[in-house]
């Protein structure tokens, strides 16, 4: 699925139009019957709603929206309609022409004065403020509406977007001036914003609603953002011939552990082989022989010189893909170990926790990671590396200037984890749960990504659906677990079924 910009929205809305012989009118209907049925699904007819319309054509959708209430037996709607300019669009006024027209309906236009209505937490505000269209933050009024709905208690229903946050990028924007959502009903896409955790307060739960807006155009809409969705990750899948070997499935390299940290090889090197790779090798601390060939008996083991950390990351077989870092620790000896591979690998390689740890130490490293080499931060490693950052968005908007750099791939880990390539593409994933924020889930996810890439995906193509299939197994854990009991070793054990599940979409 596609994130676009709010004029890229507009001429999709136009295509559409033209394609099916309608007009912006009909449109608006269309949209605002979506949002509606999802109403109507969800409340009784007693529910009391409150509209409030700004003069835009986001008022027209909350004006059509009361009206298809009323028709379908809700009487407890009441409507305000903001129009201190005496400036409605077009559409917004057709929208109100055709709502004061119905006999025994609770409406007020607000030109001037305005007496606030009594709102409980009893009540369901519908906010059509503004759209997508928004220029400029809220003020005055406005302002002062948004924190009377936001103090009330109620239950907020945001039509496509909360009032007052912008779709995409909201570096000056104040979240306590916006009107704060309960539910977010989006039309036909999820908006760019509501990847950023900050945001989640004013958006509260989104759901995209299909208006069935022009395929065509959508399709030929260019666009530096996606959302990843099952469908994206079955075509990169590759179906298994059964007259295959292991060798077939490729070889990864995963170089992790040290003394008190077998745990984190463990977790990487189950993963990989979860996901399908042929033959897993792991490097480590020598004293973890043990503890790595009892509890994966599966991976071949490969004894560092050192019995408690790795001190020599020289490849001595032929791999598919490196993935340095689970558990490794920060011993300058093994900084030494990972620039030395930095410099001389001309194997795919993929950096994850402590590799990125060392490269924070020893800055320099940065400028030696082989191009399209993936590193893996959450937003703490990310910050050591790059700078502090605010938020969220601040992050990706460092991550695609660095991932364009240095020409690497950058897996910013978080709710809708962000695969940003170095073209300055962005790819959102859509699987996971809160579940997932324990110990040792990153290291799953490394072994999981080395598995795609040794099984001949492009490295920028295991990112996304490494990241999918990952997040899709912690889905299934927590379906099955709860997502209070959900370990790193339930992901990796549901890896082969997430699979499974996305090749039969």
């Amino acid at each position: 699925m596609n994130l676009f910009s709010p004029k890229q929205i507009h001429e999709i809305d136009n295509a559409t139009c033209h394609a099916q012989g309608i007009d912006s009118l009909e449109l608006m209907e269309r949209a605002a019957s979506a949002v509606s049925v999802e109403l109507m699904s969800r409340f009784l007819p007693g529910q009391r709603f409150v509209v409030v319309a700004g003069p835009g054509n986001n008022g027209g959708d909350a004006l059509a929206v009361a009206r298809q209430l009323i028709e379908q037996g809700y009487r407890k709607v009441e409507i305000f309609l903001f129009n201190v300019t005496e400036r409605l669009s077009h559409d917004c006024d057709e929208m109100r022409k055709k709502l004061i027209t119905m006999e025994g309906v609770d409406f007020t236009e607000v030109t001037k004065e305005f007496s606030p209505p009594y709102l409980s937490e009893n009540d369901v505000v519908v906010d059509g403020l503004f759209g997508i269209g928004l220029q400029h933050a809220l003020s005055g009024g406005f302002q002062a509406l948004a924190s009377l709905i936001n103090e009330s208690g109620a239950f907020v229903v945001s039509i496509d977007i909360p009032s007052g946050l912008f779709s995409e990028w909201n570096t000056v924007a104040t979240h306590r001036e916006m009107v704060h959502a309960d539910l977010t009903l989006t039309f036909q896409f999820p908006k760019l914003s509501f990847m950023f955790a900050e945001n989640a307060p004013v958006i509260g739960e989104w759901k995209v609603l299909d208006i069935d807006l022009d395929s065509q155009k959508i399709k030929e809409t260019p666009t530096e953002f996606k959302y990843v969705e099952g469908y994206m990750v079955r075509s990169h899948l590759r179906k298994r011939n059964p007259f295959t070997g292991k060798r077939d499935y490729g070889s990864a390299l995963l170089m992790a552990g040290s003394k008190g940290m077998m745990g984190a090889a463990v977790m990487a090197s189950r993963a990989a082989l979860k996901s399908g790779c042929g033959l897993v090798t792991v490097h480590s601390a020598a004293g973890g022989y043990t503890i790595l060939q009892t509890a994966v008996p599966e991976a071949m083991f490969e004894p560092d010189r050192n019995d408690n950390y790795i001190t020599d990351m020289n490849p001595h077989h032929a791999h598919q893909v490196v993935a340095v870092g689970p558990g490794i620790g920060t011993h300058q000896l093994t900084i030494d170990a990972l620039e030395h591979l930095l410099k001389n690998s001309t194997t795919p390689l993929l950096l994850d926790a402590d590799a990125l740890n060392c490269i924070a130490k020893r800055p320099a490293l940065l400028t030696a990671l082989p191009p399209y080499t993936i590193i893996t931060p959450h937003a703490g490693e990310f910050d050591r590396l790059f700078g502090e950052h605010p938020n969220d968005e601040a992050r990706l908007r460092k991550a695609i200037e660095m991932a364009k750099y240095h020409k690497i791939i950058i897996v910013l880990k978080g709710h809708y984890t962000a695969c940003v390539r170095p073209g300055g593409k962005v790819f959102f994933n859509s699987t996971g749960n809160p579940g997932m924020a324990t110990a040792g889930a990153g290291d799953v996810l490394t072994g999981v990504i080395a598995a795609f890439m040794a099984q001949g995906m492009r490295p920028e193509i295991a990112a996304s659906v490494g990241v999918y299939i990952h997040g899709l197994a912690g889905d299934l854990a927590a379906r099955e677990i709860g997502e209070y009991g959900v370990t790193a070793t339930d992901i990796a054990s549901y890896v082969g079924r997430a699979v499974a599940e996305t090749a039969n979409i």
